[in-house]
């Protein structure tokens, strides 16, 4: 069985230090191997931002996309590779701008994939510029005068476009991280996972210190049901997307494979591939 060490390599993160993506990336390692997956059934599908940097930092298959297109590669990896589990990543800027769209239909969509977003509420690789994620009133080389728009709120958007699986992790807290890392790969369907991951260089406001005294734990919020949607709608507007811990998770709800006439769920390696001769021919016609 594989070990936290077997999903590393030899490359070596640039990211800056103290940049809490060095978390996500031991969460996503650790989750792994808790749930008992070899390297060469993970796939990791990246896409622009330093966040994107990190399918070449984990030892499975990586793919490293354009920009906001890490989900569709995912959910076509997944569609023609079920024996793979596929962890799709990006930042806020990745998943929540130029790839929003993408976001909102693979949530609709439900394919069984994992999107773990690095939320730092900046544009870190270009040099901090406001991102969908940054309050009104932001000010960067961007927006010197402060952001005019509010801040994008994704909880409440996975939640309102029908999402199976909602979670929010701090990149501080590695061990819940990494337990909802684990959820989102073990839940059938689309597993949606927000992390708090500052930006220690470019973004002075949304610090550690500032997410520790903001941040409410829902596992401390007495009966708090993760399975009633209305209910992790409302909380999470009381806290204003401030909180940590499995959102929401609907149990019942089949995911897109399920759905597929003719989709089988048994591995790739168990089904017979191969066609007769007629089987061939008939296809063929079938496009002519």
């Amino acid at each position: 069985m594989a070990t936290f060490k077997d999903f590393r390599n030899s490359v070596k993160p640039n990211w800056c230090p103290g940049c809490g993506d060095f978390s996500v990336q031991a969460a996503i390692q650790r989750a792994s191997a808790n749930v008992g997956i070899e390297p060469h059934e993970l796939a990791v599908v990246a896409g622009i931002g330093c966040s994107g940097r990190i399918a070449g930092y984990i030892n499975s298959y990586g793919f490293h996309g354009i920009h906001g297109r890490a989900l569709p590669i995912a959910q076509g990896l997944k569609m023609a590779n079920r024996d793979l589990n596929v962890i799709a990543s990006g930042g806020d800027g990745d998943g929540f701008a130029i790839g929003m769209a993408h976001t909102v239909h693979a949530i609709r969509r439900n394919i069984d994939v994992t999107y773990v977003v690095m939320d730092n509420q900046i544009y870190g690789l270009t040099k901090g510029q406001t991102s969908p994620r940054s309050a009104q009133g932001f000010i960067t080389k961007s927006t010197p005068g402060g952001a005019i728009e509010p801040s994008l709120k994704p909880l409440e958007v996975a939640l309102s476009a029908g999402a199976t699986f909602v979670a929010q992790g701090f990149s501080t807290d590695i061990k819940e991280l990494t337990a909802l890392i684990e959820a989102g790969i073990q839940h059938k369907g689309f597993s949606f996972i927000n992390v708090f991951s500052p930006c220690v260089t470019y973004n002075k406001i949304n610090t550690y210190e500032w997410f520790k005294e903001n941040l409410t734990k829902l596992a401390d919020i007495e009966g708090y049901d993760a399975q009633n949607r209305e209910l992790a709608m409302q909380t999470v507007m009381e806290k204003e997307g401030l909180v940590t811990g499995i959102i929401y998770q609907d149990l019942e709800t089949k995911s897109y494979q399920e759905k597929v006439p003719g989709y089988s769920e048994q591995p790739l390696s168990e089904l017979d591939m191969n066609l007769s001769e007629n089987q061939f021919n008939d296809l063929v016609k079938e496009f002519m």
